[in-house]
């Protein structure tokens, strides 16, 4: 890679001396910083943590993403700061892949971690109707439902008790946020099919948020139905070729027993 820019979270402290320090040490590595605004980069270096990398993957669509952790969990972010400077050489030298990962489409919009239909404010449980590839599979009552990708499978998913999905599994996962009922359980499906929600509404209150990667993107109104499904585009993630996914499994989400080898 021979373009490089970087996508800085400014609210870290540290941000603006660790970026100046890196675009320094990539142009001796030979690579050219760019802003960009102005020009379009082989690659992207956000600092910040996993939620400055999802701002980048809506930002920078269609650019490969390298994250440097400045936050706390960091998953996407998983190169730490000691790691910094060899993460920019080996860039430079080639030393990495790209991971083409599955994205969602709802609303028109694509979500790289996940769809999430919440009851919002209304603090009811709500009920959702689940129909996949035009069949009706169950229905939740619940405070919440997170239809996750494998990337995304970390993130609100885990919390909320569902699985990890490894990026290569080309699956996804319907997880349902604190359920009324202790049959319900996270729900993996293949990522080629296409899923329908609808919302039981009643009164005149209004309908469950969708958010996609935590932004709002619409309202499920009552008779309204919800249709998401595995996006044509994928996000390319940088991932580095010393860097094993089941150590940064054990590492960020402090798994026990002794570490991987």
């Amino acid at each position: 890679m021979k373009k490089i820019a970087f996508y800085v979270n400014a609210t870290k402290p540290s941000a603006p001396e660790v970026r100046d320090h890196l675009v320094m040490y990539a142009q001796k590595c030979g690579m050219e910083v760019v802003d960009a605004a102005d020009s379009v980069p082989d690659v992207v270096v956000v600092l910040g943590g996993d939620g400055t990398m999802l701002s980048a993957v809506h930002r920078h669509p269609g650019v490969p993403l390298l994250g440097l952790n400045l936050g706390s969990l960091g998953y996407l972010a998983y190169v730490e700061e000691s790691g910094f400077d060899d993460a920019i050489a080996a860039l430079a030298e080639g030393r990495y892949r790209i991971s083409h990962r599955t994205a969602l489409k709802v609303c028109g919009v694509n979500a790289l971690n996940d769809v999430v239909v919440s009851r919002g404010v209304s603090g009811h449980a709500i009920r959702l109707d689940l129909s996949v590839d035009g069949e009706h599979a169950t229905r939740f009552v619940a405070d919440g439902l997170v239809i996750a990708t494998p990337t995304g499978s970390t993130a609100y998913s885990l919390a909320a008790g569902g699985p990890v999905l490894m990026p290569a599994s080309q699956s996804l996962v319907v997880t349902p946020v604190c359920p009324h009922a202790l049959s319900s359980r996270p729900l993996v499906l293949r990522d080629t099919v296409k899923m329908s929600i609808s919302a039981d509404v009643r009164g005149d209150g209004e309908g469950p948020g969708v958010f996609a990667d935590g932004r709002q993107v619409c309202v499920l109104a009552a008779g309204e139905t919800l249709e998401i499904e595995k996006s044509d585009s994928t996000v390319p993630l940088v991932e580095l070729d010393d860097v094993n996914p089941y150590e940064v499994l054990t590492r960020k989400l402090g798994w026990s027993g002794s570490s991987i080898r």
